[in-house]
């Protein structure tokens, strides 16, 4: 007998956004080992977010989609953060399910 988990469709599936404080970022660079696709550090030496199309998003509380495949990472760079300042929310209602302000 074997188990079969089906990926969430629909109504199921909820888009995360991720953002990052960069006044409480300690420039670690973990989030970039974690999930380089996603964060990267810049010349300030402080980590940002980048967009789908790999650029880098500057602007204060700038967000980007998490990709579903690097959910984990993502997550696992929230988690691992010397800063705590990885904040991963749903973007239909704007709740934090990832970071220092998650339930």
């Amino acid at each position: 007998m074997t188990v079969q988990q089906d990926a969430p469709t629909g109504s199921d599936t909820q888009d995360l956004e991720v953002w990052i404080d960069q006044d409480l970022c300690t420039g670690d660079g973990i989030c970039v080992q974690y999930a380089p696709e996603v964060f990267e550090l810049d010349i300030d030496g402080l980590a940002y977010v980048k967009s789908s199309e790999d650029e880098l998003l500057q602007d204060k509380g700038a967000t980007t989609p998490v990709p579903l495949p690097l959910l984990q990472d993502v997550v696992d760079s929230a988690k691992e953060c010397p800063g705590d300042c990885i904040h991963v929310r749903r973007v239909s209602d704007r709740v934090e399910v990832y970071g220092p302000e998650a339930a």
